[in-house]
């Protein structure tokens, strides 16, 4: 049997830009991507904390240390700079994996530093 686990989270990012003429996606700072153990084009579920809004699409690479989370395309009316989001990703474990298991959680600072 497989469960749908929270695979990592960046808790509390602060939305830099929102980019309603791209085709789509979230572009996060690369550092941070790594620090979450995210990869380019996996999918994953943003939350923003100032609105309610919930919606879900994929990760594309943002340049390293500009600390970057712009929502792009449709998902750019969904949120506002400055807007506290939370973006999490999923993975599908076998049942025997979750003993033990952690995933990665990484909370940041209003200047998306890691705290």
């Amino acid at each position: 049997m497989k469960i749908e686990m929270m695979y990592s989270k960046l808790h509390r990012a602060t939305v830099t830009d929102a980019n309603l003429n791209y085709v789509g996606s979230i572009t996060i700072d690369e550092d941070l991507m790594d620090a979450a153990h995210l990869r380019e084009f996996q999918k994953v579920d943003v939350v923003d904390i100032n609105n309610g809004e919930r919606l879900s699409t994929y990760v594309i690479k943002g340049p390293r240390g500009k600390k970057d989370f712009c929502l792009n395309g449709a998902a750019a009316r969904k949120v506002a700079v400055g807007d506290k989001i939370i973006v999490i990703a999923y993975a599908s474990l076998d049942i025997e994996e979750l003993d033990g298991y952690k995933p990665y959680i990484i909370q940041l600072d209003d200047q998306n530093c890691i705290k």
